[in-house]
């Protein structure tokens, strides 16, 4: 018994050894055609890679945005101190609600006087009969829903007023969505495109190869035997682009980074510093890009040899 284990174990071997045979030898004999679909899909891959960075910092200097953006409720002078201690704990059990700073009106006057630089302390006058009211900063979670949090936090009876960003926040709701939805849509045509390709190397390795392929449908070889170093072919493909695109997008984007990290605009520099380090999200990166890369290569093998291999 534990020969003919051993048998089984050998044959397996050979046959996995002679997938991957096949399946390079089939690039080797088709080395042109190959060439142009690694380079398309290295193409696509890279294209890809881009949009899925460009959403990813976008994203993240939308967030760094978002996080300055504040709500400032005004409270009326006869909330006492035990209702604000109260109202503090209350605003943050609110569910959109991110962090909540009081701020006192002796506070609030030196802010408001600091503003105004030297010109303050002619108005330190003020101290005596301070006319600024109590107020809170509020930061929200998500500032798609910042206008339904306004109207929670307005609907208490001890605020009187209460300032809002809506425009910056419909903005930076308008930018994420539309990088969401171009990133996507850029990604799902890429992906179809690059899935022609390859589907159209593996009927060129097929139609070449088909006296090879009657011949051993003759002699008793199964259909899936036949059909798996094609298979094994667009993983070889699709895993050597993913590579290459990948360390392409690496040296791409440190190059990019560098060179806005050098312009001498200040907001540049500030957005600059907000972008999403490589090495950070490299191995995630990477393993989308094998997936991505192996999934079309196999994807297309098997749906064009399905569909167009008679044998």
């Amino acid at each position: 018994s534990q020969i003919t284990i051993g048998k089984e174990r050998a044959m397996k071997s050979s046959s996995f050894g002679y997938l991957i045979k096949e399946g390079a030898r089939n690039i080797y004999a088709n080395r042109m055609m190959s060439i142009a679909s690694i380079g398309t899909l290295v193409a696509c891959l890279l294209l890809i890679g881009s949009a899925v960075l460009f959403s990813l910092d976008v994203n993240n200097v939308v967030g760094v945005m978002e996080s300055q953006n504040e709500v400032v409720a005004f409270l009326y002078d006869e909330v006492t101190d035990s209702e604000i201690e109260e109202m503090t704990k209350e605003l943050e059990q609110m569910e959109n609600v991110q962090s909540v700073r009081f701020i006192s009106k002796e506070e609030g006057l030196t802010q408001w006087l600091d503003t105004l630089g030297e010109d303050g302390e002619l108005l330190e006058s003020f101290y005596e009969d301070n006319f600024v009211p109590n107020s809170y900063s509020i930061k929200v979670k998500d500032l798609a829903r910042m206008e339904e949090t306004v109207k929670e936090i307005q609907s208490r009876w001890e605020v009187e007023k209460v300032n809002a960003p809506y425009e910056v926040a419909s903005t930076l709701t308008s930018i994420k969505n539309g990088v969401y939805l171009g990133g996507s849509a850029i990604v799902l045509i890429l992906g179809a495109v690059s899935l022609i390709i390859i589907a159209n190397t593996i009927k060129i390795t097929v139609f070449n190869r088909r006296k090879e392929i009657n011949i051993m449908k003759f002699v008793g070889a199964t259909d899936s035997f036949i059909r798996l170093p094609f298979v094994v072919e667009g993983l070889i493909l699709g895993l050597v682009s993913a590579t290459i695109a990948f360390l392409m997008l690496w040296a791409g984007y440190g190059y990019v980074i560098g060179v806005i990290a050098e312009s001498q605009t200040s907001w540049v520099q500030m957005v600059a510093q907000n972008f999403i380090v490589f090495k950070d999200i490299a191995l995630p990166l990477y393993g989308g890009f094998a997936l991505l890369g192996i999934g079309i290569g196999v994807g297309g093998s098997m749906v064009f040899v399905r569909k167009h291999l008679r044998v």
